[in-house]
């Protein structure tokens, strides 16, 4: 088995927490840090959150940096409505035992890259891009270190989920975005075109209500959670299942289909900020994007059920 060294940067966020309780069970991964970044919530939360969901999975060992409080460019925004006022929907937050780790995320994002050899990094980045943006700022040669970034964020065929043309992620630092998209490294994005596909079904939380373990139950009331609200707000019957999606590819790319292209991130118009150009008109074995076009939903929710099981 061969194991994959990986920062996961992050707004938790209900989504957040399980793709966080997936990759902690995950033994494919080693977790070298999760880093939080203001995004779904304010910063002071995700941090906190971050660490609440590391202290349930009982992976102290994990240090957590809390980040960036608010984009490069522009005011802060959230997403309280599908996440909670807290961001761990109905879990009651408390502090704490193992405290948040000295430094800036970017640093601690520029440290575990550099001092690693190339290309055995990856980063997922499940929020706002701000954290990454602002270490690539810090040092140069980031983006030619780095092994692959998988990113949840943008839209193409399905259109937006916080304007017409924009997903929240993109739209909430699209300057960031725009910034590592542009930086040469490799991308792989998991948009709404493929989450979208990723549905919290009755029999898929049922099955990981089914496990007898504290990441489980808590990953199950996340997933009720957003039922619940999916329901109330949009009028799905079943929610989409965003952040996870990154973390599964790094344990089992075969569930996705990805094609090669190019994104570009606009920046310039408050009509349609933080809306992907995907162009798929590229040379594939030059391109230094892919776009995740389909998912296997059941194989998605059968590794979270594998691994949570695994974990227990």
């Amino acid at each position: 088995m061969s194991i994959q060294s990986l920062i996961i940067d992050c707004d938790p966020g209900v989504d957040d927490a399980v793709a966080l309780f997936l990759a902690f069970a995950a033994p494919e991964l080693e977790v070298l840090a999760v880093t939080t970044v203001g995004g779904n919530v304010p910063a002071a939360l995700t941090q906190r959150n971050a660490r609440i969901v590391r202290q349930i999975a009982g992976r102290e060992d994990v240090p957590v940096f809390g980040g960036a409080e608010r984009p490069l460019k522009r005011p802060p925004a959230g997403a309280g409505e599908f996440h909670g006022a807290e961001g761990l929907g109905d879990l009651a937050p408390f502090e704490p035992t193992a405290g948040v780790g000295e430094g800036a995320a970017a640093e601690a994002i520029v440290d575990r890259v550099m001092s690693r050899p190339q290309g055995s990094v990856a980063v997922a980045v499940l929020g706002p891009m701000t954290n990454l943006a602002l270490a690539m700022q810090r040092e140069g040669r980031l983006a030619e270190r780095l092994g692959p970034v998988v990113v949840m964020g943008g839209a193409r065929s399905e259109g937006g989920n916080i304007t017409a043309s924009a997903e929240f992620n993109i739209w909430a630092d699209p300057d960031a975005a725009a910034a590592v998209f542009a930086s040469g490294c490799r991308v792989v994005a998991f948009g709404l075109d493929a989450t979208h596909q990723v549905r919290a079904t009755e029999d898929r939380i049922a099955a990981v209500e089914a496990i007898d373990s504290a990441a489980a139950r808590a990953t199950a009331a996340m997933l009720r959670f957003s039922q619940r609200v999916e329901r109330e707000i949009v009028g799905w019957d079943s929610a989409p299942l965003h952040d996870p999606c990154p973390i599964a590819w790094l344990i089992r790319p075969d569930l996705f289909e990805t094609r090669a292209c190019r994104i570009a991130v606009e920046t310039g118009s408050d009509l349609t900020r933080g809306h992907t150009a995907v162009e798929f008109r590229v040379e594939p074995e030059t391109a230094r994007h892919r776009w995740a076009t389909a998912a296997n939903a059941q194989g998605v929710f059968d590794l979270i059920v594998d691994k949570l099981k695994g974990a227990a």
